[in-house]
Protein backbone atom coordinates (compact mmCIF):
# COMPACT_ATOMS: atom_id res chain seq x y z
CA UNK A 1 0.00 0.00 0.00
CA UNK A 2 2.68 2.56 1.17
CA UNK A 3 4.81 1.73 -2.23
CA UNK A 4 1.30 2.02 -4.41
CA UNK A 5 1.58 5.79 -2.56
CA UNK A 6 5.20 6.13 -2.86
CA UNK A 7 5.03 5.92 -6.72
CA UNK A 8 1.55 8.08 -7.15
CA UNK A 9 3.59 11.17 -5.53
CA UNK A 10 6.72 10.71 -7.43
CA UNK A 11 4.30 10.17 -10.38
CA UNK A 12 3.39 13.59 -9.51
CA UNK A 13 6.29 15.37 -8.99
CA UNK A 14 7.81 14.10 -12.30
CA UNK A 15 4.16 15.76 -13.79
CA UNK A 16 4.25 19.05 -12.02
CA UNK A 17 8.27 19.41 -13.03
CA UNK A 18 7.14 18.51 -16.92
CA UNK A 19 4.60 21.43 -16.39
CA UNK A 20 7.22 23.81 -15.12
CA UNK A 21 9.74 22.89 -18.14
CA UNK A 22 7.15 23.59 -20.11
CA UNK A 23 6.52 27.32 -18.54
CA UNK A 24 9.90 28.37 -18.51
CA UNK A 25 11.75 29.66 -21.31
CA UNK A 26 14.04 27.16 -23.28
CA UNK A 27 16.58 29.35 -23.52
CA UNK A 28 17.68 31.06 -20.11
CA UNK A 29 14.81 29.23 -17.87
CA UNK A 30 12.79 32.54 -17.37
CA UNK A 31 9.15 32.54 -16.69
CA UNK A 32 6.54 32.71 -19.35
CA UNK A 33 3.76 35.03 -19.96
CA UNK A 34 0.80 35.32 -22.76
CA UNK A 35 0.15 38.35 -24.75
CA UNK A 36 -3.48 38.08 -25.70
CA UNK A 37 -3.28 40.86 -28.00
CA UNK A 38 -0.94 39.74 -30.54
CA UNK A 39 -1.04 35.62 -29.55
CA UNK A 40 2.34 34.91 -28.47
CA UNK A 41 4.12 33.66 -25.42
CA UNK A 42 7.11 35.16 -24.85
CA UNK A 43 9.80 35.29 -21.93
CA UNK A 44 10.18 37.94 -19.67
CA UNK A 45 13.21 37.98 -19.02
CA UNK A 46 14.88 37.71 -22.35
CA UNK A 47 11.90 38.30 -24.55
CA UNK A 48 12.27 34.78 -27.01
CA UNK A 49 8.80 34.14 -28.57
CA UNK A 50 8.07 30.74 -27.37
CA UNK A 51 5.04 30.31 -29.19
CA UNK A 52 2.99 32.96 -31.83
CA UNK A 53 -0.81 32.67 -33.24
CA UNK A 54 -2.49 31.26 -30.75
CA UNK A 55 -6.02 31.16 -30.77
CA UNK A 56 -8.10 33.82 -28.79
CA UNK A 57 -10.82 32.20 -26.89
CA UNK A 58 -11.93 35.21 -25.22
CA UNK A 59 -15.24 37.40 -25.86
CA UNK A 60 -15.33 39.97 -29.82
CA UNK A 61 -16.25 42.55 -27.65
CA UNK A 62 -14.18 44.72 -24.95
CA UNK A 63 -15.64 45.69 -21.58
CA UNK A 64 -13.83 48.29 -19.46
CA UNK A 65 -16.05 47.10 -15.94
CA UNK A 66 -17.63 44.53 -14.19
CA UNK A 67 -20.90 45.37 -14.76
CA UNK A 68 -20.00 46.33 -18.39
CA UNK A 69 -19.23 43.36 -18.97
CA UNK A 70 -21.49 41.37 -17.03
CA UNK A 71 -24.12 43.23 -19.73
CA UNK A 72 -22.71 41.92 -22.38
CA UNK A 73 -22.03 38.47 -21.86
CA UNK A 74 -24.28 37.03 -24.02
CA UNK A 75 -25.11 34.66 -26.53
CA UNK A 76 -26.76 35.61 -29.78
CA UNK A 77 -27.60 39.03 -30.86
CA UNK A 78 -28.54 41.80 -27.83
CA UNK A 79 -31.88 42.53 -26.59
CA UNK A 80 -34.20 45.34 -27.83
CA UNK A 81 -37.74 46.83 -27.32
CA UNK A 82 -38.29 47.67 -31.17
CA UNK A 83 -39.42 43.81 -30.93
CA UNK A 84 -42.23 42.21 -29.06
CA UNK A 85 -40.63 39.59 -27.89
CA UNK A 86 -37.36 41.70 -27.59
CA UNK A 87 -35.65 39.58 -30.15
CA UNK A 88 -35.26 36.62 -27.62
CA UNK A 89 -37.35 33.96 -30.31
CA UNK A 90 -35.93 32.66 -33.53
CA UNK A 91 -37.38 33.13 -36.56
CA UNK A 92 -37.67 30.40 -39.46
CA UNK A 93 -36.33 31.67 -42.82
CA UNK A 94 -39.06 32.05 -45.64
CA UNK A 95 -36.74 30.77 -47.99
CA UNK A 96 -37.64 27.17 -48.75
CA UNK A 97 -33.51 26.43 -49.12
CA UNK A 98 -30.78 24.07 -46.66
CA UNK A 99 -27.73 25.33 -45.71
CA UNK A 100 -25.95 24.60 -48.28
CA UNK A 101 -27.96 26.56 -50.88
CA UNK A 102 -30.48 23.84 -52.05
CA UNK A 103 -34.15 24.02 -53.02
CA UNK A 104 -36.30 22.01 -50.37
CA UNK A 105 -38.39 18.82 -51.76
CA UNK A 106 -42.43 19.15 -51.97
CA UNK A 107 -42.63 17.19 -48.44
CA UNK A 108 -39.54 19.41 -46.27
CA UNK A 109 -41.56 22.60 -48.13
CA UNK A 110 -44.68 21.44 -46.37
CA UNK A 111 -43.44 20.83 -42.94
CA UNK A 112 -41.20 24.02 -43.07
CA UNK A 113 -44.53 25.61 -44.24
CA UNK A 114 -46.39 23.66 -41.38
CA UNK A 115 -43.40 24.81 -38.56
CA UNK A 116 -43.51 28.45 -39.63
CA UNK A 117 -46.97 28.80 -38.96
CA UNK A 118 -46.74 26.88 -35.28
CA UNK A 119 -43.98 29.46 -35.09
CA UNK A 120 -45.48 32.69 -35.47
CA UNK A 121 -48.64 31.04 -33.69
CA UNK A 122 -46.18 30.14 -30.22
CA UNK A 123 -44.33 33.86 -30.88
CA UNK A 124 -48.03 36.12 -30.11
CA UNK A 125 -49.62 33.74 -27.51
CA UNK A 126 -52.37 36.22 -26.66
CA UNK A 127 -53.79 39.55 -27.59
CA UNK A 128 -51.54 41.54 -26.12
CA UNK A 129 -48.61 40.33 -27.58
CA UNK A 130 -50.20 40.54 -30.83
CA UNK A 131 -51.36 44.00 -30.63
CA UNK A 132 -47.45 45.16 -29.16
CA UNK A 133 -46.08 43.16 -32.40
CA UNK A 134 -48.53 45.11 -34.76
CA UNK A 135 -47.71 48.70 -33.10
CA UNK A 136 -44.13 48.11 -33.26
CA UNK A 137 -44.20 47.45 -36.85
CA UNK A 138 -46.12 50.53 -37.03
CA UNK A 139 -42.88 52.21 -35.44
CA UNK A 140 -40.65 50.95 -37.72
CA UNK A 141 -42.64 51.99 -40.61
CA UNK A 142 -43.07 55.02 -40.03
CA UNK A 143 -39.42 55.81 -38.49
CA UNK A 144 -38.10 54.37 -41.49
CA UNK A 145 -40.36 56.66 -43.89
CA UNK A 146 -38.98 59.67 -42.06
CA UNK A 147 -35.18 58.61 -41.66
CA UNK A 148 -35.33 58.45 -37.76
CA UNK A 149 -32.23 56.89 -36.45
CA UNK A 150 -32.40 54.17 -34.15
CA UNK A 151 -32.22 55.27 -30.35
CA UNK A 152 -35.63 57.22 -31.45
CA UNK A 153 -37.34 54.14 -32.74
CA UNK A 154 -35.82 52.32 -29.09
CA UNK A 155 -37.33 55.03 -27.36
CA UNK A 156 -41.07 54.99 -29.07
CA UNK A 157 -41.28 51.62 -28.69
CA UNK A 158 -40.47 51.82 -24.90
CA UNK A 159 -43.22 54.55 -24.88
CA UNK A 160 -45.99 52.82 -26.24
CA UNK A 161 -45.17 49.35 -24.28
CA UNK A 162 -45.96 52.02 -21.33
CA UNK A 163 -48.69 52.82 -22.27
CA UNK A 164 -50.39 49.46 -23.41
CA UNK A 165 -49.27 48.31 -19.68
CA UNK A 166 -51.03 51.01 -17.82
CA UNK A 167 -53.87 50.79 -20.18
CA UNK A 168 -53.71 53.40 -22.35
CA UNK A 169 -55.24 51.94 -25.43
CA UNK A 170 -58.99 51.52 -25.00
CA UNK A 171 -60.70 53.53 -26.66
CA UNK A 172 -57.60 55.12 -28.95
CA UNK A 173 -56.46 52.74 -32.26
CA UNK A 174 -53.35 51.11 -32.26
CA UNK A 175 -51.83 53.20 -35.51
CA UNK A 176 -53.16 56.49 -33.03
CA UNK A 177 -50.65 55.37 -29.94
CA UNK A 178 -48.34 54.14 -32.18
CA UNK A 179 -47.88 57.15 -34.06
CA UNK A 180 -48.10 59.78 -30.87
CA UNK A 181 -45.13 57.74 -30.01
CA UNK A 182 -42.95 58.37 -32.80
CA UNK A 183 -43.61 61.55 -32.53
CA UNK A 184 -43.00 62.18 -28.57
CA UNK A 185 -39.77 60.01 -29.14
CA UNK A 186 -38.58 62.46 -32.24
CA UNK A 187 -38.84 65.69 -29.79
CA UNK A 188 -37.34 64.10 -27.02
CA UNK A 189 -34.14 63.05 -29.11
CA UNK A 190 -33.59 66.61 -30.36
CA UNK A 191 -34.73 65.32 -34.21
CA UNK A 192 -38.36 66.83 -34.22
CA UNK A 193 -40.52 66.06 -36.90
CA UNK A 194 -43.85 68.24 -37.72
CA UNK A 195 -47.22 66.96 -37.14
CA UNK A 196 -47.56 67.31 -41.02
CA UNK A 197 -44.62 65.30 -41.90
CA UNK A 198 -46.03 62.86 -39.20
CA UNK A 199 -49.35 62.50 -40.58
CA UNK A 200 -48.02 61.70 -43.98
CA UNK A 201 -46.75 58.76 -43.25
CA UNK A 202 -49.29 57.60 -40.31
CA UNK A 203 -52.46 55.71 -41.29
CA UNK A 204 -54.60 58.36 -38.97
CA UNK A 205 -55.51 61.68 -39.14
CA UNK A 206 -53.43 64.86 -38.46
CA UNK A 207 -56.18 65.67 -35.42
CA UNK A 208 -55.98 62.55 -34.09
CA UNK A 209 -52.57 62.25 -33.73
CA UNK A 210 -52.38 65.55 -31.91
CA UNK A 211 -54.85 64.44 -29.56
CA UNK A 212 -53.49 60.91 -28.82
CA UNK A 213 -50.12 62.45 -28.31
CA UNK A 214 -51.16 65.24 -25.69
CA UNK A 215 -53.02 61.95 -24.17
CA UNK A 216 -49.82 59.84 -24.09
CA UNK A 217 -47.88 62.83 -22.93
CA UNK A 218 -50.26 63.48 -19.94
CA UNK A 219 -50.94 60.40 -18.77
CA UNK A 220 -47.34 59.32 -18.93
CA UNK A 221 -45.64 62.27 -17.37
CA UNK A 222 -43.38 62.12 -20.12
CA UNK A 223 -40.82 65.62 -20.38
CA UNK A 224 -41.10 66.78 -23.52
CA UNK A 225 -39.42 70.44 -24.16
CA UNK A 226 -40.97 72.64 -26.85
CA UNK A 227 -39.56 72.33 -29.85
CA UNK A 228 -36.24 74.31 -31.09
CA UNK A 229 -36.37 75.60 -34.44
CA UNK A 230 -32.67 75.38 -34.82
CA UNK A 231 -33.19 71.63 -34.31
CA UNK A 232 -34.90 71.66 -37.77
CA UNK A 233 -32.17 73.60 -39.78
CA UNK A 234 -29.55 71.27 -40.64
CA UNK A 235 -32.41 69.00 -42.14
CA UNK A 236 -33.79 72.30 -43.99
CA UNK A 237 -30.49 73.06 -45.26
CA UNK A 238 -29.23 69.36 -46.55
CA UNK A 239 -32.37 69.33 -48.22
CA UNK A 240 -31.46 72.22 -50.42
CA UNK A 241 -28.10 71.57 -51.07
CA UNK A 242 -26.99 74.84 -48.62
CA UNK A 243 -23.31 75.72 -47.22
CA UNK A 244 -22.30 75.37 -43.70
CA UNK A 245 -22.08 79.41 -43.51
CA UNK A 246 -25.97 79.22 -44.58
CA UNK A 247 -26.87 77.26 -41.78
CA UNK A 248 -24.78 78.91 -39.36
CA UNK A 249 -26.38 82.34 -40.48
CA UNK A 250 -29.75 80.81 -39.97
CA UNK A 251 -29.21 79.50 -36.86
CA UNK A 252 -27.84 83.28 -35.79
CA UNK A 253 -30.93 84.40 -36.99
CA UNK A 254 -33.18 81.94 -34.90
CA UNK A 255 -30.97 83.22 -31.49
CA UNK A 256 -31.50 86.93 -32.48
CA UNK A 257 -35.29 86.50 -33.04
CA UNK A 258 -35.60 84.02 -29.42
CA UNK A 259 -33.70 87.27 -28.37
CA UNK A 260 -36.25 89.75 -28.90
CA UNK A 261 -39.13 87.21 -28.55
CA UNK A 262 -40.52 86.69 -31.97
CA UNK A 263 -40.11 82.96 -31.85
CA UNK A 264 -43.15 82.92 -29.01
CA UNK A 265 -46.78 81.57 -30.19
CA UNK A 266 -44.94 81.15 -33.77
CA UNK A 267 -44.77 77.83 -35.67
CA UNK A 268 -41.20 76.55 -35.34
CA UNK A 269 -41.33 74.65 -38.34
CA UNK A 270 -42.17 77.86 -40.33
CA UNK A 271 -39.20 80.32 -38.57
CA UNK A 272 -37.02 77.04 -39.39
CA UNK A 273 -38.08 77.65 -43.02
CA UNK A 274 -37.88 81.44 -43.34
CA UNK A 275 -34.45 81.44 -41.03
CA UNK A 276 -32.85 79.15 -43.90
CA UNK A 277 -34.59 81.35 -46.58
CA UNK A 278 -32.93 84.50 -45.23
CA UNK A 279 -29.72 82.81 -44.78
CA UNK A 280 -29.62 81.66 -48.45
CA UNK A 281 -30.58 85.20 -49.85
CA UNK A 282 -27.60 86.56 -46.68
CA UNK A 283 -24.59 84.19 -48.52
CA UNK A 284 -25.72 84.58 -51.96
CA UNK A 285 -27.35 81.41 -52.15
CA UNK A 286 -29.46 80.35 -54.68
CA UNK A 287 -32.81 79.37 -53.23
CA UNK A 288 -36.94 80.65 -53.42
CA UNK A 289 -39.77 80.34 -51.22
CA UNK A 290 -41.07 77.28 -53.55
CA UNK A 291 -38.34 75.18 -53.32
CA UNK A 292 -37.61 76.19 -49.08
CA UNK A 293 -41.67 75.20 -49.33
CA UNK A 294 -41.58 71.92 -50.62
CA UNK A 295 -38.88 70.95 -48.15
CA UNK A 296 -40.68 72.28 -45.19
CA UNK A 297 -43.75 71.49 -46.01
CA UNK A 298 -44.85 74.73 -44.97
CA UNK A 299 -46.91 77.41 -47.30
CA UNK A 300 -45.13 79.92 -48.80
CA UNK A 301 -47.52 82.73 -46.77
CA UNK A 302 -46.14 81.57 -43.65
CA UNK A 303 -42.20 81.77 -45.00
CA UNK A 304 -42.80 85.33 -46.27
CA UNK A 305 -44.55 86.40 -43.12
CA UNK A 306 -41.94 85.09 -40.59
CA UNK A 307 -39.06 85.95 -43.18
CA UNK A 308 -40.13 89.50 -42.46
CA UNK A 309 -39.95 89.29 -38.82
CA UNK A 310 -36.41 87.76 -38.52
CA UNK A 311 -34.90 90.72 -40.51
CA UNK A 312 -36.63 93.24 -37.87
CA UNK A 313 -35.33 91.22 -35.41
CA UNK A 314 -31.85 90.95 -36.65
CA UNK A 315 -32.37 94.69 -37.73
CA UNK A 316 -33.14 95.71 -34.13
CA UNK A 317 -30.50 93.34 -32.96
CA UNK A 318 -27.72 95.02 -34.82
CA UNK A 319 -28.77 98.71 -34.30
CA UNK A 320 -28.75 97.75 -30.35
Amino acid sequence: MSENIRERTRETEEEQEREREDYSCPECGGHLISDDEHGETVCADCGLVVAEDSVDRGPEWRAFDSREKDQKSRVGAPTTNTMHDKGLSTNIDWRNKDAYGNSLGSRQRQKMQRLRKWNERFRTRDSKERNLKQALGEIDRMASALGLPDNVRETASVIYRRALNEDLLPGRSIEGVATASVYAAARQAGVPRSLDEISEVSRVEKSEVARTYRYVVRELGLEVKPADPESYVPRFASGLELSDEAEHRARQLLRNAKEKGVHSGKSPVGLAAAAVYAAALLTNEKTTQAAVSEVADISEVTIRNRYHELLEAEESVGVA
